[in-house]
């Protein structure tokens, strides 16, 4: 019998500085911490799937000049992506992009903490 995977049950962001990431996420994105968080990372109360920041892993050199997370697409899920933009531009968050239509609703892209790209969608 062969098992299959049901598919993405846990994000975590890999950061230099996890309390200026889980601020980020916080103050610019409105997340809300999860009840408890394993040594040197925070996560967050996102569902369905729970997403974190966290100290790099063993291994992990994060000081280099490539973009963290270059090659992986992170799209995160808000009522309002109009809003939320305009929120982002208003608290002065590097590289917003524009506003764009998608099979998803309206999505756009922006630089979260330490470089990473995001991009929001819904609405």
């Amino acid at each position: 019998m062969t098992v299959a995977v049901e598919g993405p049950d846990f994000i975590a962001l890999q950061v230099r500085d996890v309390p200026a990431a889980a601020t980020f996420f916080e103050e610019r994105l409105g997340l809300r911490r999860a009840p408890a968080s394993p040594p040197g990372a925070v996560v967050f109360a996102t569902a369905p799937i729970p997403f974190a920041v966290r100290e790099p892993l063993p291994g992990t050199d994060l000081t280099g000049d490539a973009r963290p997370g270059l090659g992986v697409a992170l799209w995160l899920r808000t009522p309002d992506a109009g809003a939320l933009r305009e929120q982002l531009l208003a608290a002065g968050t590097e590289d917003v992009g524009p506003l764009l239509d998608s099979p998803f609703g309206p999505m756009f892209s922006f630089t979260g903490p330490e470089g990473y790209r995001l991009t929001a969608h819904g609405g």
